[in-house]
């Protein structure tokens, strides 16, 4: 047979999913490994969602999405984010993922480099390879609190650099960043002439501090900004997320995506509608439910002796466990996974600077959550 393209053997698996798909072949597993709400999506969101189908509401519809989704998105983006854009700057996408993918493929050409977290969204790094990208990443320490070091970005941006990945609050670290950082970031970007991609899923969860958009920020448009309703609204499977570009580029988005998906499902821009419009209670009752057990889970791992990176933001809690892991997380998870019918995220998924960490996702039943930390080994007490 004919041989695949030559970047398909670059593009990296996901660690996570290896864990995961394992898990599922075991019994009685307490899953922390993947990102998934586990709270009930709201009952109108449901409704609006099953109302389209029934009424067969399923024609194709705009690239960019229908008008009521396009127009709620707006006013949310004014209202909560101080972003302030015009329609033809909006485009809902097949989830965040999607989101992403366009971002990078509209600003990466073969063989540009782009600066990638590290720990990071292992898309981040998985996109660029498949579109002939390189991602070059940039380290964050524990000793700094794991935060964006500028100082560092200056030794790795070169020439071939294009773009430039910010991701808070952070998918893996739970953190959130400073406004002082995200400034900074802007002015690196600035000085020299990168495109920044904005990654902001997890907007709607940090405590604290207010999530800050980088977009709201921005003084000269060099900012894609990437949202979702999958983690907001518990709405993982309806697919649903939507990019906002800077001015200038309705016309070549309506190619990209006509390319791609051409439009999204219209059911699930329905319920999206209904989920943004509506009652944001069960948004703040989410929120609530992950803070107390982001809240529960640290004090547990401080009494064990456990060292952890404060959470900021998100649903998860980033752990070292490089007492136990021997210089191989990502083998120690599986063999934890085994043996303790307990699956977390190895940190060296994320990258090189996750060797030794591990995620836990906090959406969970309480019970579960303490007993699957519970099973944590800890550091020698000798």
């Amino acid at each position: 047979m004919p041989l695949l393209a030559s970047q398909v053997a670059s593009v990296p698996a996901s660690g996570i999913r290896r864990i995961h798909e394992l898990a599922l072949q075991l019994d009685d597993v307490i899953a922390l490994a993947v990102g998934e709400p586990d709270v009930d999506v709201s009952r109108h969101v449901l409704e609006a969602g099953s109302a389209a189908w029934l009424a067969d509401d399923t024609n194709y519809t705009a690239n960019g999405g229908i008008p009521e989704l396009r127009g709620a998105i707006k006013h949310k983006l004014r209202e909560r984010n101080g972003i302030d854009v015009d329609l033809e700057r909006i485009w809902v996408t097949s989830g965040a993922t999607q989101a992403l993918n366009l971002a990078m493929a509209l600003t990466l050409a073969p063989g540009d480099e782009v600066l990638v977290p590290d720990p990071g969204y292992t898309t981040f790094t998985m996109n660029a390879r498949m579109l002939h990208a390189e991602p070059v990443p940039y380290p964050l320490h524990a000793d700094a609190g794991f935060l964006p070091d500028i100082d560092e970005l200056e030794k790795l941006v070169g020439d071939r650099t294009r773009l430039l990945i910010v991701n808070s609050p952070s998918n893996p670290l739970g953190a959130v960043f400073p406004d002082e950082v995200l400034v900074s970031l802007l002015d690196f970007a600035a000085r020299h002439d990168l495109w920044v991609i904005s990654d902001e899923v997890y907007e709607a969860f940090s405590y604290g501090h207010p999530h800050v958009s980088l977009a709201a920020l921005d003084t000269d448009d060099r900012v894609f900004s990437v949202f979702s309703v999958s983690k907001t609204y518990a709405l993982t499977g309806a697919r649903v997320g939507y990019l906002v570009t800077p001015p200038g580029l309705a016309d070549i988005m309506r190619t990209y995506q006509e390319a791609t998906i051409s439009c999204v499902n219209t059911p699930a821009q329905r319920a999206a509608v209904a989920a943004i419009t509506g009652d944001q209670s069960h948004v703040d009752a989410a929120a609530a439910h992950y803070r107390v057990n982001l809240d529960a889970a640290t004090e547990l791992l401080r009494e064990r002796g456990i060292r952890y990176l404060p959470p900021t933001g998100a649903f998860y809690l980033w752990i070292d466990m490089s007492h136990a892991t021997d210089g191989d997380v990502a083998s120690w998870a599986e063999s934890f996974l085994l043996q303790k019918r307990v699956s977390v995220a190895p940190g060296s998924a994320f990258g090189r600077s996750g060797e030794g960490w591990i995620r836990v996702c906090v959406a969970a039943a309480r019970a579960d959550l303490l007993e699957g930390l519970g099973r944590l080994p800890a550091p020698d007490a000798g």
